[in-house]
């Protein structure tokens, strides 16, 4: 490890041609990829462009002297090895080792936020210091030049971690308007939105009755064909008082995914644990729509028995049929 340079010695510059701290940890990123055995093909493309961005685009490293941009990437690495830790204790001893090396180092304090937190309260808490030592490691400056490109630049990645799971514990506990900011963040952040966070927005939306912020999602996103947007098309159009569009919307849901109408309507039982893996029209697939939707669904009760109304009978009050219920402000 290069040790940090005193204060009175001068940062000697690298010859033009020499490669950068932050290029060389690109690099390692690159073997790490091409080491992993069990992934086909061995590197995505998304995993190629973001390497290749990294490499030829800014670093937040840039501003930083030799000694602590090599600070910063060992900590990465070691805080790397603490995610993907056996233990706690092999998790916590890396992640602390990470942290005396760059205090800021995003992932390392994500680790031991999930192994300290007792409450919800320090849960929150210790994520929001972690997004803010993420603000301060790429710097107002970075942040603002490489809006849109998030992700694709590999060292924005622990920081959008962060964001996400804050957001989510916002969402977990009901704090609706805090989630949907930092989620509208990260999509400006990175419109490309390789976190999918556009799912958990777009539910959010509509339990809170947003349908503007709803519509300008579904015009944003209008190729994606997943069952989530199928069926909070559905719901979208019910509150917008369509009912001949939702009965169409409905349609196009039961062909993306017939096993979320029988779990919203309780015709089948909810399986408690998430699923780590899904093919599209599966009971899992249904399942991690749920969580997304399942709140929105639930705030507004007329949507639901609208649809158990129509459980197993699409022809039964097509686009004839009247609203059952009025949507306040409408």
């Amino acid at each position: 490890m290069t040790k940090k340079p005193s204060a009175k010695r001068p940062v000697q510059k690298k010859p033009s041609n020499a490669p950068t701290t932050a290029m060389k940890a690109m690099l390692r990123q690159l073997e790490d990829l091409l080491a992993e055995e069990d992934t086909s093909p061995v590197v995505e493309k998304g995993d190629w462009n973001a390497l290749m961005a990294s490499l030829s685009g800014p670093s937040a490293y840039d501003r930083l002297s030799d000694a602590e941009a090599d600070a910063k990437d060992e900590a990465q690495q070691i805080a790397f090895d603490a995610m993907e830790a056996e233990s706690e204790a092999q998790a916590r001893k890396l992640a602390k080792r990470a942290l005396k090396l760059d205090p800021d180092c995003v992932d390392a304090l994500l680790v031991m936020i999930d192994l300290d937190a007792r409450t919800p309260r320090e849960m929150i808490e210790g994520l929001q210091k972690a997004v803010a030592a993420g603000e301060r490691s790429l710097g107002a400056k970075f942040i603002d030049e490489n809006e849109g490109y998030f992700w694709l630049l590999l060292e924005t990645r622990p920081y959008m971690r962060a964001l996400e799971n804050l957001a989510e514990a916002f969402r977990g506990h009901g704090i609706n308007q805090d989630a949907i900011k930092i989620y509208e963040k990260m999509l400006k952040l990175n419109p490309n939105d390789n976190q999918g966070v556009r799912d958990p927005l777009l539910g959010l939306y509509l339990e809170t009755g947003d349908l503007n912020g709803a519509a300008i999602l579904f015009s944003q996103y209008k190729e994606d064909a997943s069952a989530n947007f199928a069926w909070a098309r559905v719901l979208e159009r019910l509150l917008a008082q369509d009912c001949k569009g939702a009965s169409a919307a409905l349609t196009k849901a039961r062909k993306a995914n017939r096993h979320m109408e029988l779990y919203l309507t309780a015709q089948k039982p909810l399986s408690i644990e998430p699923p780590e893996m899904y093919s599209p029209g599966s009971e899992e697939e249904a399942i991690l729509c749920l969580s997304y939707l399942s709140g929105a669904w639930a705030e507004h009760k007329e949507a639901t028995l609208w649809l158990f109304d129509r459980l197993g009978k699409p022809g039964r009050r097509g686009s004839d049929a009247k609203p059952i219920w009025t949507t306040e402000g409408s």
